[in-house]
């Protein structure tokens, strides 16, 4: 079994330019304009609140009766649909890499896979209880009968930090053969399961994170179980920064 292992400072990011680039741009700072290529919307997918990034070119593509590829993207614990681009600074970096020509044009759908309880507990049960992964067929379905997506698993990707990243983990396992990439930011792993049929199992932790050991015992279970996956570990913790860096990694690797 072949794993990429990457471990690198923080100083040398390939990708650090570009996301400080995003993120100076989305605070406002002065910086060279990036030609806005995607816009988001707001919508309700199967009773779920989302935040919808498409391209420009969407209604065009529509027109001809094509299909863009699909990122489902998730948030994680007390968040919302709306952190990826409040606080992950999406557009900008979507913007940035498009026209960079390092990414394919896709849309990307970010739905609040974990509403917000008042206690620690009683936000995982209800983000453990197996409903989302239960319903994510019919979401994704209600997703493809509203926007220019394709139901192809080649040219779908689901992703998510934290909470999300075990939303991740679980529906990949659930949906077997579903997906053909799959990102784990800063997972949580409470279970150990594993995507199936795919081309790309990608896995991002930050070294100070308090998920880093969890990490391990779960990489190790990987391996005993002879599964593929790239891993990257960074400096850092459980937070945004780090987040941004994952994504800005893995959309370049999606649908090639």
């Amino acid at each position: 079994m072949k794993n990429v292992i990457n471990r690198a400072l923080a100083a040398e990011k390939k990708f650090f330019i570009l996301i400080a680039a995003a993120c100076l741009a989305a605070c406002g700072t002065q910086q060279p304009q990036t030609p806005e290529l995607g816009t988001t919307m707001r919508d309700t997918i199967n009773n779920v609140p989302c935040v919808v990034y498409v391209p420009y070119k969407c209604e065009r593509l529509e027109a001809k009766g094509e299909k863009y590829p699909v990122l489902y993207l998730q948030h994680g614990m007390w968040g919302n649909e709306n952190d990826w681009t409040e606080k992950g600074n999406l557009l900008p970096i979507m913007d940035s890499l498009l026209q960079l020509g390092q990414v394919q044009p896709m849309v990307i759908i970010m739905p609040d896979n974990c509403p917000g309880k008042p206690t620690y507990e009683q936000e995982r049960d209800s983000a453990t209880n197996g409903q989302w992964e239960a319903h994510f067929a019919d979401f994704m379905a209600e997703a493809e009968s509203k926007y220019p997506i394709s139901s192809e698993p080649s040219q779908r990707a689901i992703a998510g930090l934290s909470m999300g990243g075990y939303h991740t983990m679980r529906v990949s396992h659930v949906l077997k053969g579903q997906f053909a990439y799959v990102g784990m930011f800063s997972a949580a792993t409470f279970v150990h399961n594993a995507p199936e049929d795919y081309q790309l199992f990608w896995i991002g932790i930050g070294k100070d994170d308090f998920l880093y050991q969890p990490h391990q015992a779960y990489r190790q279970w990987l391996e005993t179980n002879h599964v593929e996956y790239t891993y990257y570990e960074s400096e850092g913790g459980h937070d945004w920064p780090n987040w941004q860096d994952y994504i800005t990694r893995f959309l370049p690797k999606l649908f090639k």
